[in-house]
């Protein structure tokens, strides 16, 4: 294609028209952007974006090569695509709405203090490391933002002050609640005995039994933490947004959960509150 002169002037004046509201407009529109790519990142469902981005490349370069035939069936493909695209993103915006309906897209769930989340995380990792020491199986959901009420209706509400002694007594081998899962809301056990949706990934190791399934399946779904403790080998596992990490360790399982439970200026907010205190 010959070089046109007129484009540079062209685009200079495209330029001089832009004021500052086209720049707030141009900003609000890449940070929903980029929320929307947090929320998509390290799930199935960026896969399946970079394949749309790929269509919607090849459909412009083979209109700027002028192939009719190739453009006209990408154009129709890149057509039902969209049609498809609710029903395929079905879990994504699933999520997202549900940030939209609490009010937390853009932030997050009240938290605990530095001192609360020490201690709910204290007593977390000792149920834990006890429950792998007895090869007892446990398996805990962490609610942040979105809710998880439709998960505790499911089995037994409880709403208790969460102890090593408590989670130990639920998740006794052998009893109702044991093999149902435990949610979590900040500081308190909110139900136990509850059922998760199990994960449709094929591509799992056949290691991972029915208990390690059903924390994938919930991570898929929601931005909870789960953590699960294997009734076979004691391993201690964690799973997050469709993935799960599994052979930790008492002291990385802290570090993990310390920053669920607070807030990343939990601990200056302490010092300044201990620092007037001692004037």
């Amino acid at each position: 294609m010959p070089f046109d002169i007129t484009m540079p002037i062209q685009f200079h004046g495209i330029l001089s028209t832009i004021g500052w509201f086209d720049l707030i407009d141009i900003l609000i529109v890449a940070a929903i952007l980029y929320k929307i790519y947090v929320m998509l990142k390290d799930t199935r469902a960026i896969t399946l974006v970079k394949g749309v981005l790929v269509l919607l490349a090849l459909t412009m370069v083979c209109s700027w090569f002028e192939l009719h035939v190739i453009s006209w069936l990408l154009q129709k493909a890149v057509t039902l695509l969209f049609v498809a695209l609710p029903i395929v993103f079905q879990p994504e915006l699933r999520r997202a709405l549900e940030h939209l309906g609490q009010g937390t897209f853009f932030g997050t769930a009240a938290l605990l203090n530095d001192e609360q989340a020490r201690s709910v995380v204290n007593e977390l990792t000792k149920a834990v490391k006890q429950l792998s020491a007895t090869k007892t199986g446990a398996l805990l959901v962490i609610e942040r933002d979105m809710g998880l009420n439709d998960i505790s209706a499911t089995g037994i509400q409880i709403d208790g002050l969460i102890t090593a002694d408590f989670l130990l007594n639920v998740f006794i081998v052998n009893t109702p609640l044991h093999d149902g899962a435990a949610v979590i809301r900040g500081n308190r056990l909110i139900a136990a005995g509850c059922l998760l949706p199990l994960t449709e990934n094929r591509t799992l190791s056949t290691e991972l039994g029915t208990r390690h399934r059903a924390a994938i399946g919930i991570s898929e779904q929601c931005d909870a933490l789960v953590v699960v403790v294997s009734e076979e080998t004691g391993t201690i596992s964690v799973a997050e947004n469709g993935h799960i990490i599994r052979h930790l360790d008492v002291e990385t399982l802290k570090a993990v959960l310390m920053p669920v439970f607070a807030s990343p200026d939990a601990g200056i907010k302490d010092m300044v509150r201990n620092w007037r205190k001692k004037r």
